[in-house]
């Protein structure tokens, strides 16, 4: 798909509008942070999908039925696999002590920093595939091994949460002192002449850190879909833009989605096949589509069906 310059240069000033909004106006609104209550973020999660489909139907206009209908399909993809990053985002705030109004801060960097990474990672990945045909194997093994790590790797994924925080804490103290007390909203500040880091600072190196490895399950994931890069790259924006309201909405229910996460194991599962067999079997994008949704929605009713149950 061609996509022109001037739609690229359109579609950066639409995020960045957008991001600008989202920090601007609350900070106009609100001089202390402040947690976010769950009809707020219900909103916002409201109004970041609205925007996303708002978006694809503007593909649809510029470009047609079938780029439009793979667009959803990847930011279906990309926004499920988001989920993952809740239950981690969950772990990191709990062992560092992030009190919840300080943590919509801290996404807000991590989201604008990651938005910055992906950029980088799905260029290079589309560059490598275009180049070299044979990286489609090595991307689907990364894709079913993190199908495996989701479904089984619970308690891995807590001891990663607790040695990246250290790690990070450590190499950060050797650059930066740490101060063990949260200074406000402030990642970093001055005492005794010096520049000290605070645990915000931490979080934020480890909210960092851990979505690369998430960006490395999710783009060779997304490649099974399209290859596209301007498909690519607006799917996971829309995806990370809607990645804090989707964390405040989910964090404090996110564990009574037991089967969620199997869900997910199989979405990863089925694209990772899709993408080993992509140059012997072609799966239409609709099948695609349908395979996901199916997945989230008997995931999500069989949660909510034995949470009530148990209740």
């Amino acid at each position: 798909m061609h996509v022109s310059s001037w739609v690229w240069v359109l579609f950066a000033l639409m995020v960045l509008a957008l991001l600008a909004v989202d920090l601007g106006l609350f900070r106009a609104r609100r001089r202390a942070p402040q947690e976010v209550t769950l009809p707020s973020a219900a909103w916002w999660s409201a109004a970041w999908i609205g925007l996303s489909l708002v978006f694809g139907l503007v593909i649809l206009v510029l470009y047609g039925r079938a780029p439009a209908l793979t667009y959803l399909t990847a930011y279906l993809l990309e926004k499920s696999l988001s989920v993952d990053n809740v239950f981690v985002f969950v772990l990191i705030f709990s062992e560092l002590r992030i009190p919840p109004a300080q943590q919509r801060r801290v996404l807000y960097w991590g989201v604008l920093g990651a938005l910055a990474v992906r950029a980088v990672l799905i260029a290079g990945g589309v560059f490598l595939l275009r180049r070299f045909q044979w990286v489609v194997y090595p991307f689907a093994a990364l894709v079913i091994f993190a199908a495996v790590r989701i479904l089984w790797g619970r308690n891995k994924e807590r001891e990663l949460v607790a040695s990246a925080c250290a790690v990070c804490g450590s190499w950060v103290a050797r650059i930066i002192p740490i101060t063990p007390a949260l200074r406000g909203g402030s990642f970093w500040v001055g005492e005794r002449g010096r520049l000290v880091a605070t645990p915000l600072f931490i979080a934020l190196v480890v909210v960092e850190t851990t979505d690369v490895i998430f960006a490395l399950d999710s783009i060779p994931a997304v490649f099974a879909v399209t290859q596209d890069l301007f498909l690519v790259y607006t799917s996971n924006v829309f995806a990370m833009l809607g990645l804090r309201s989707l964390y405040f909405l989910l964090a404090g229910v996110v564990d009574r989605f037991r089967f969620l996460r199997a869900g997910l194991a199989i979405i990863l599962a089925f694209v990772g096949v899709k993408l080993l067999f992509s140059g012997v079997v072609e799966i239409p994008t609709w099948v695609s589509l349908a395979v996901i949704a199916a997945a989230l929605s008997l995931a999500v009713t069989a949660s909510v069906t034995t949470t009530a149950r148990a209740a």
